[in-house]
């Protein structure tokens, strides 16, 4: 529907009405101040108003004076009368004598979209590991197919020298758990993989026609039946760079008839970008908890050496002296009666150290015994082996969410608060508080009435509970980590962690 568009016979005139008129995009017209003079039916359907009732309304685009900025994308809202808060794209071009023409259009639904996949993938800058990073980024992977007119999307991990290839994500090809080892004999018949040049020279490969070239290819004849499921023509493999190098590519393959242009590149280089953090935090993540696993071996063997290895040497020393007690002419049986006490004392000092150290090493399977439990565990055996006297608090049936590995470090934390409290604080007692905070998350203290750490050497507040591994333990899961003295005398160290997810 056109409004004041005045009647002519001119051909051209006529021509121009009806191009305007079948746009599907919001072509207007405005005067000098800036209101409607004149709207397409587009236009009319994107502003949900009658042709009739926008002419002479204020219009929501900012008119220009240089007719060289029409190239100009520019972005404003627009409020329908429903309460409905619209996204336009505009461009605008003064008209000499007439005012300004605009084309616009209503990107509303996209920009929501593209809002909610940048929240999905944020997200998974988050992921503790590589499984939960593959569930994550699959998501992404079928939010892009939904996003943009792309017919199926493959995130791909890839290493350095390119001799290692891992799916991260994948969407619109179906079930395809052989791709990796497809591509690979791909490969090796001699088909070349255009998303390596990508990774390469870290820069886009933009191919129209590509399902034609590959589909003929006999090298690729291990993945035809996998490409084509999808209906698709042209491709786009997008780099994912990170801290100066690449860790990957968004492949996308396009519905046909679709071109890939500058906003479907920029789009999909925000989100190459996004999956670039998400893959470089989990693989830092990775690498931080190897570290902690190598930090504790070494703890647990100078423990080792530090008790039972040097029990056991006692034990060896005793029993050679009683050896030569009872070999001699006229043993004591007293000496003899001494001798075995010590040995009897040192293996079962041995025994406990080593059930202790043993404990420490598989303290719990978390997959079928709660983490409550396995804490209480904890500190009953301390009890025991120490007769520090340690108390449990946390609400009844209180059990908190998340992965194994995020349990698995709460249980490591306390575990390692315990240690230190024993080794440096000279404690009578300790308090193990835990309970949950709004939306889902967890406090975790642990507070002794030992020493504080001025009363300690120099030696041991350096190496006081393991600071830094708790800390980079309770960071690993967005958390924070607090320690000091207590007002009242003693320590305590404090952890919060944000629910999980």
């Amino acid at each position: 529907m056109m409004a004041r568009v005045p009647s002519t016979a001119d051909p051209s005139v006529s021509t121009l009405r009806a191009l305007v008129a079948v746009s599907a995009d919001g072509l207007a017209l405005l005067d000098a101040d800036g209101c409607f003079v004149m709207v397409n039916e587009a236009a009319a359907q994107a502003l949900e108003l009658p042709a009739t009732d926008l002419i002479g309304r204020p219009a929501p685009f900012l008119p220009v004076a240089d007719g060289n900025v029409a190239s100009v994308r520019r972005a404003t809202t627009w409020s329908a009368p429903g309460g409905r808060r619209c996204h336009l794209e505009y461009r605008v071009l003064p008209v000499p004598g007439a005012g300004f023409a605009v084309w616009f259009s209503d990107v509303t639904d996209a920009r929501r979209q593209q809002e909610r996949l940048a929240a999905i993938i944020r997200a998974a800058s988050s992921v503790a590991d590589f499984g939960s990073l593959r569930a994550t980024l699959d998501a992404v992977a079928r939010e892009i197919v939904l996003t943009a007119n792309i017919a199926a999307v493959q995130i791909l991990a890839v290493d350095a020298d390119a001799a290692e290839l891992r799916v991260l994500g994948m969407a619109g090809f179906g079930e395809a758990p052989d791709f990796v080892e497809r591509l690979g004999d791909c490969r090796r018949r001699g088909a070349r993989a255009l998303f390596l040049d990508a990774v390469r020279t870290r820069t886009p490969v933009v191919v129209g026609h590509r399902r034609a070239a590959i589909m003929s290819d006999l090298s690729w004849a291990p993945l035809h039946e996998i490409m084509s499921r999808p209906d698709w023509d042209g491709f786009v493999s997008m780099p994912m760079t990170v801290r100066d190098r690449t860790v990957g590519v968004i492949n996308a393959y396009y519905v046909p008839g679709e071109d890939p242009g500058s906003d479907s590149l920029a789009f999909l280089e925000a989100m190459a970008d996004h999956a670039a953090v998400a893959v470089d935090t989990a693989a830092l993540l990775s690498q931080t908890r190897s570290q902690a696993e190598e930090q504790e071996r070494r703890r647990l063997a100078r423990e080792l050496h530090d008790s039972v290895v040097q029990q056991l040497f006692s034990m060896r020393m005793q029993a050679r002296a009683l050896r030569a007690e009872l070999a001699g002419a006229g043993s004591d049986p007293a000496s003899v009666r001494n001798a075995a006490e010590e040995i009897a004392q040192l293996s079962s000092s041995a025994l406990v150290d080593l059930r202790r150290l043993v404990f420490e090493l598989r303290p719990l399977d978390l997959v079928e015994q709660r983490l409550m439990d396995a804490v209480r565990a904890q500190a009953a055996a301390l009890e025991t082996r120490t007769g520090l006297v340690v108390h449990v608090h946390a609400p009844a049936g209180l059990e908190p969410g998340g992965s194994i590995p995020l349990k698995e470090d709460v249980y490591r934390i306390v575990q390692e608060a315990l240690h230190n409290v024993v080794k440096h604080a000279r404690a009578t007692s300790v308090d193990i508080r835990l309970a949950t905070i709004d939306g889902g998350g967890l406090v975790l203290e642990i507070s002794d009435d030992g020493r504080g750490p001025g009363e300690a050497p120099a030696e041991a507040r350096q190496d006081r509970l393991g600071l830094v591994s708790m800390r980079e333990r309770a960071e690993r899961w967005g958390g924070r980590l607090t320690a000091g003295p207590r007002p009242g005398g003693g320590w305590t160290v404090e952890v919060t962690l944000p629910a999980p997810g």
